[in-house]
C-alpha cells in the first residue's frame, strides 16, 4: 500500500482512540492525526496555529469526519471543505453515528464522497477501517497531491 495519511476530526477522545486501534489493528500502514471540531480541522489544514509546524506538508489523502462536533461540526466544515478550490479534492467520508436521512442526503449534496455509520463494535469498525483502506488506498485513483511519496 502507498504511504497515506488519514485526518480525523471527532470530538470524542475514546472514539479516536478506538479509531486509532482498529487501524492498528488492521495492520494499516496509515499515519493518523486527529483534531476534535471543524475549526481545528482548518487550523490543521490552513497549518495554522498549533499546526504551523506541518507547513510545506502534503495534505491528508483522506478525512474522517464526524458531524456532531462543538464549535464547527462536520456539516459546517464540509461545506466549507468542499467550497475551497486547494481543498475541495480532499476525499471526506463522514464517519458518524446519525442515522438521518437528512444527514445522508445533506453529507451528498454538499460533496462528501461516503456516509458511513459509526459501528457499534470495535470488530465491525475493524472490518469498515480495512476496506476503506482498500478502497481508498489501492482500488480509486487519487490526484497525485493527495498521496504521500
Amino acid at each position: 500500500m502507498r504511504s497515506v495519511q488519514i485526518l480525523l476530526a471527532d470530538d470524542d477522545p475514546d472514539d479516536r482512540m478506538l479509531l486509532a486501534d482498529a487501524l492498528a489493528e488492521n495492520g494499516s500502514a496509515v499515519q493518523l492525526d486527529t483534531v476534535e471540531d471543524g475549526e481545528q480541522l482548518f487550523d490543521y489544514l490552513r497549518r495554522r496555529g498549533p499546526f504551523k509546524k506541518l507547513a510545506g506538508a502534503a495534505p491528508p489523502t483522506l478525512i474522517l469526519l464526524d458531524l456532531n462536533m462543538p464549535r464547527k461540526d462536520g456539516r459546517e466544515a464540509l461545506r466549507e471543505l468542499k467550497a475551497d478550490p486547494a481543498l475541495r479534492r480532499i476525499p471526506v467520508v463522514v464517519l458518524t453515528t446519525s442515522r438521518a436521512e437528512d444527514d445522508i442526503r445533506h453529507t451528498y449534496d454538499l460533496g462528501g464522497n461516503s456516509f458511513i455509520i459509526k459501528p457499534s463494535s470495535f470488530g465491525d469498525l475493524v472490518e469498515i477501517l480495512k476496506t476503506l483502506s482498500a478502497y481508498w488506498f489501492e482500488t480509486v485513483k487519487l490526484p497525485e497531491e493527495a498521496v504521500a511519496k
